[in-house]
């Protein structure tokens, strides 16, 4: 057998998406309000999102209804192919079984439209006309542009100002799809212009992004806010990636003994992994393995506790494995890892052990990347280049020790805008980051002091 593609149907596209938070036996802590510190309620949310994705961040439900019109859209590039990664084992000369669940396919070119198009098309049936968020690499503001033009919304993106100078063509995607974007700190903001008054030349980084997208939300009764990842609403969107992953590996009679995603805010790596964690609470435990930048660890080395989600203190708190609010990361190019938190439903999986945890260094995963796209012939983006990494190192590990185990990563996008990175690397000009230990402690004193 040497079948490399496993290609399902659009009438396998799920009509659902999964709600983990139906079987976890233990309950998430509740978002507080970041001026209160109480529960947040629906009211709360009212002014940053519809009303049909605030029932969807609180359900119990264990299966929720995608919409007719939401899965119109998703068949333009849904179901993504899984790949048996027959040419890289056999670069790697090894024994271990490596699939890969492809979403660079999508019109964006990464996972982030399952989600950005439900989010839009919710709001465009509650009356909202515009969208404000933020973006990283620029993956999510790319899909949110998209997802945007295809319900008539107008889109705001702040995009973090380090890579809105290292992926120019990421910034023409989205103006391509009619997005207005501004390099962030911006400023068009309060909470901007005053990152700006004490820090003139700052990089920027997903949580001041993610403060000027809530106070442009905020303060206009026409727009909404949208978020990427993190929130609980936004892992359900993505449970797509992992259901079309179930019914592949059936049809390649394979059962993985390792599943292994990138995480940054958590929304590809639930995805991928949440339809499994029904097996690992019956008792049919993988090794699931997050792994995050060692610039950026918030798994790995930061602390579990109620957190703001943005640096101005304006997005409701929530408990989470974080690095501080106030977090700059260094300007390493997988933009899309370098959140200061982790999803509350990643953390809380990780606090009970139901998944691992690793950080790599940023050469690393670009060695593993070239070593790839020289077998496989897709150049990764940045992000899964963390899940490849390790990917590798388990390969190679079963060569030394002679053991066959299938393991399976969500190759999340593709790294067509990320050139410049691989040329940074080729010619020797890639430099690794540690984020260093007084830094995680100065940051965690000023995590919020939350009642008992």
């Amino acid at each position: 057998m040497s079948q490399v593609k496993f290609v399902l149907t659009e009438a396998d596209l799920p009509k659902q998406w999964y709600n983990v938070l139906a079987d976890l036996p233990f309950q998430l802590p509740p978002p507080l309000h970041p001026a209160t510190s109480q529960p947040i309620g629906p009211d709360d949310l009212a002014p940053l999102f519809p009303f049909a994705l605030i029932l969807q961040e609180v359900s119990q439900d264990r299966m929720i209804d995608i919409p007719e019109p939401v899965r119109d859209v998703y068949r333009l590039w849904r179901p993504t192919p899984l790949y048996r990664a027959r040419r890289w084992e056999q670069a790697l000369d090894t024994p271990a079984k490596i699939y890969y669940k492809y979403e660079g396919v999508s019109p964006a070119g990464s996972h982030k439209p399952n989600t950005a198009v439900p989010q839009a098309f919710y709001n465009q049936q509650e009356g909202t006309k515009r969208l404000a968020t933020e973006t990283g690499a620029g993956q999510w503001g790319s899909s949110l542009a998209f997802a945007c033009s295809v319900f008539g919304l107008e889109c705001k993106v702040y995009m973090v100002k380090v890579s809105y100078e290292q992926k120019p063509y990421r910034r023409l995607l989205m103006e391509t799809y009619g997005a207005q974007v501004v390099a962030s700190p911006s400023s068009d903001t309060h909470a901007g212009r005053a990152i700006l008054a004490d820090s003139p030349d700052s990089p920027g980084s997903l949580g001041i992004a993610i403060s000027e997208a809530v106070e442009d939300a905020a303060l206009r009764d026409d727009t909404k806010y949208s978020l990427g990842s993190v929130l609980n609403h936004v892992l359900l969107h993505q449970t797509v990636i992992g259901q079309e992953v179930l019914k592949q590996l059936e049809m390649a009679d394979a059962d993985p003994d390792m599943l292994v995603g990138c995480v940054g805010g958590g929304s590809n790596f639930g995805g991928f992994a949440l339809p499994f964690i029904p097996d690992q609470l019956k008792g049919k435990r993988r090794q699931i393995i997050a792994v995050e930048p060692t610039a950026a660890p918030s798994l790995t080395r930061g602390k579990y506790a109620y957190d703001y989600g943005d640096t101005a203190k304006m997005a409701p708190m929530v408990k989470m494995h974080t690095l501080g609010h106030d977090f700059v990361p260094a300007p390493i190019h997988a933009g899309g890892l370098r959140y200061h938190g982790m999803a509350p439903i990643i953390s809380a999986l990780y606090e009970n052990g139901l998944i691992e945890a690793r950080a790599v260094g940023q050469r690393a995963i670009f060695e593993a990347a070239v070593h790839f796209a020289r077998a496989e012939g897709i150049l990764p983006a940045p992000e899964p280049s963390h899940a490849i990494r390790v990917v590798m190192e388990e390969a190679l590990r079963c060569k030394e020790a002679g053991e066959s185990k299938t393991i399976v990563f969500n190759l999340c996008g593709h790294g067509h805008f990320d050139l410049s990175a691989y040329e940074r690397y080729l010619t020797g000009q890639l430099s690794d980051y540690d984020y260093p230990s007084e830094a995680v402690e100065s940051s965690l004193l000023r995590l919020p002091v939350v009642p008992a």
